[in-house]
């Protein structure tokens, strides 16, 4: 059973950082772009970040540059999002998902984790 699961949210300070985990059961994350996207209540789900299946090309949102960075360890099939200088607006669910597309658009992917919910307040 292929399956991303999603980990490392949780309630920060704004200034603070989290990094955000998705591993990969039942398949390899290497033959993948993953995407990182996140929603937040009443709004639509956007593209954060994303990164090639060799990890070569990584693209951001303009609201995230600067302060969050994405990153692949094959060894442990797991692709995190580092993120620093968090804000309020930063607070979403937070999801991966892979796909065969290097895109911020959610529609070429193809796998999705259930999300984990990142809350940046004081």
């Amino acid at each position: 059973q292929l399956q991303l699961v999603e980990s490392g949210g949780g309630l920060v300070q704004p200034g603070g950082s989290l990094r955000l985990s998705c591993a990969a059961s039942g398949f390899t994350l290497d033959y993948y772009a993953i995407g990182w996207f996140r929603q937040a209540p009443g709004k639509e789900r956007e593209g954060v970040s994303c990164i090639s299946s060799r990890g070569s090309s990584t693209a951001y949102a303009d609201s995230v540059k600067g302060r969050f960075t994405i990153s692949r360890d094959s060894a442990k099939n797991t692709v995190y999002l580092q993120m620093n200088s968090l804000k309020p607006e930063d607070t979403a669910v937070y999801y991966c998902a892979a796909g065969y597309k290097l895109t911020l658009t959610d529609g070429g992917y193809e796998y999705w984790g259930q999300g984990t919910q990142v809350t940046v307040s004081s």
